[in-house]
């Protein structure tokens, strides 16, 4: 059993009890029992885009690419190829083939679930859901075309209610594609880049991204290809030209790649491409010294030298590549620099020309001082009102101010002192109560006291009577 169908039978969907009706012919129930076939269609739909995403399908060209050591396999994660191989690759001993699966791909396609690969590149327009419209006669894209086609096509030939016969073709799997490209955006976004950062030649993006639907399996070249198409024309995100990428943060931002930006990538790729030959130098330097004690320890100086020529023409290999490294990231760290600059220059003459508009609206500085002149000059108008209104208003007798201020303070000290004294009863009232408490307290334990000392006295009386007519007898 493949991996593939491995992979499928442990969805919840793919039971053992579920087997039987999952391999048979269930396009034959698309009116009689639409809620089966539904269900039917939607677990296959669901498992093989789910098996695509974890990399389980083999690739578009009809084998599966073997990873090398240390490396993820590549395989197909957006693309779907429908043909023989894939019934085989899901066939089971006890049911045999899924003989309903070209009546999956037909509702997939219905619903823009799958899409045809050539479709997909020219018609842009194919990702969207049907409509309940009329097409347009006089539109003849692709996809209208293929729809056309095939409505005719079982009209001519009379087929009936049972499964279409699987056609060898490639889908795009719509989900994984939008998801992928969604968590690319959102990889690159989420890290608040600056313009240098936006910028990938293809390699660095096959590389920087490859494994962004699963960590064990990198997406194939036609999955790229796909992906960026989605992403430079469905989406928008990202310019695109075939060689260089650069992502775009707004819908405003420019659509076409600069000769600024083919350098950048440029230097990018290079800067990727001397580092990982750096470490292969050091690799190399660490295993001919290796090579040159054991050559040692074995008394072949011969091997030994060897050994040591080849780790010295390494060792030079080496420096002149750090040299030219960092010669580009000092290259690189002024373009970034630079490109900040400009960012900053730009925003400052933005500064400067709403600035220029605001003062030009406020009508400069001597305007603003005639403005501030003739407010004071009103204010000070405003005081000598104030000043004739209180001349011309009633008179207020300070000492009559005095006694009535006296009077509130006086009503206001005996309030204290009569709420102090109220306090003062209570607490004493409190302490009466307590004392009560306590004096009641003692004549209880009195009281006890006096029927222990009755009740010691009348047991030693007894006790004295019994030792007496014990005597007697």
């Amino acid at each position: 059993m493949n991996d593939l169908l491995n992979f499928i039978l442990t969805q919840n969907a793919f039971r053992e009890n579920r087997l039987p009706s999952l391999y048979s012919d269930f396009a034959i129930h698309r009116k009689t029992n639409p809620d089966g076939y539904a269900v039917n269609v939607a677990a296959w739909e669901q498992a093989l885009m789910k098996a695509a995403k974890h990399g389980y399908l083999s690739s578009s060209h009809g084998q599966a690419v073997t990873p090398s050591k240390g490396a993820t396999r590549k395989s197909d994660h957006l693309v779907l190829r429908a043909d023989k191989s894939l019934l085989r690759d899901l066939e089971i001993r006890e049911w045999g083939q899924p003989v309903a699966l070209g009546a999956v791909f037909e509702e997939a396609m219905r619903n823009r679930l799958m899409v045809p690969l050539q479709v997909y590149k020219s018609d842009p327009a194919c990702l969207q859901k049907p409509q309940w419209r009329l097409i347009n006669p006089g539109v003849l894209n692709p996809w209208n075309v293929m729809s056309w086609g095939l409505k005719q096509l079982k009209g001519v030939v009379g087929v009936d209610e049972s499964s279409p016969g699987l056609q060898a073709q490639e889908f795009v799997l719509v989900e994984n594609l939008k998801e992928a490209a969604g968590g690319i955006v959102k990889q690159v976004m989420g890290k608040s880049p600056s313009d240098t950062d936006l910028v990938y030649s293809k390699e660095s993006f096959v590389n920087e991204f490859g494994t962004i639907l699963n960590h064990e399996s990198e997406l194939s070249e036609t999955d790229f290809d796909v992906l960026l198409l989605y992403l430079s024309r469905d989406s928008g995100a990202i310019a695109y030209d075939g060689k260089t990428i650069k992502f775009r943060p707004s819908n405003d931002a420019p659509r076409e790649i600069t000769q600024q930006d083919s350098t950048v990538a440029s230097i990018k790729a290079l800067m990727t491409t001397m580092t990982k030959q750096i470490g292969n130098l050091e690799k190399k330097i660490s295993e001919l010294n290796s090579t040159a004690k054991a050559a040692l320890h074995n008394k072949n100086r011969i091997s030994a030298l060897s050994a040591v020529r080849s780790k010295k023409l390494a060792e030079r290999n080496l420096q002149q590549r750090l040299d030219t490294l960092v010669q580009l990231e000092e290259v690189y760290s002024k373009i970034e620099q630079a490109t900040s600059q400009v960012e900053y220059i730009q925003v400052m003459e933005a500064s400067t020309g709403v600035l220029r508009g605001l003062n030009a609206h406020i009508g400069g500085a001597t305007r603003v001082e005639d403005v501030v002149d003739e407010l004071r000059d009103e204010m000070s108008k405003v005081d000598e009102i104030g000043n004739i209104m209180d001349e011309a208003g009633p008179q207020i007798d300070e000492a009559e101010l005095d006694e009535e201020l006296e009077e509130l303070e006086s009503k206001e000290q005996q309030a204290k002192e009569e709420e102090e004294a109220e306090e003062t009863r209570r607490k004493l009232a409190e302490l009466d109560d307590l004392e009560q408490k306590v004096k009641e307290a003692a004549r209880t334990t009195a009281s006890e006291q006096s029927m222990e000392s009755e009740l010691e006295d009348r047991l030693s009386r007894m006790s004295v009577e019994e030792t007496a007519g014990t005597a007697t007898q």
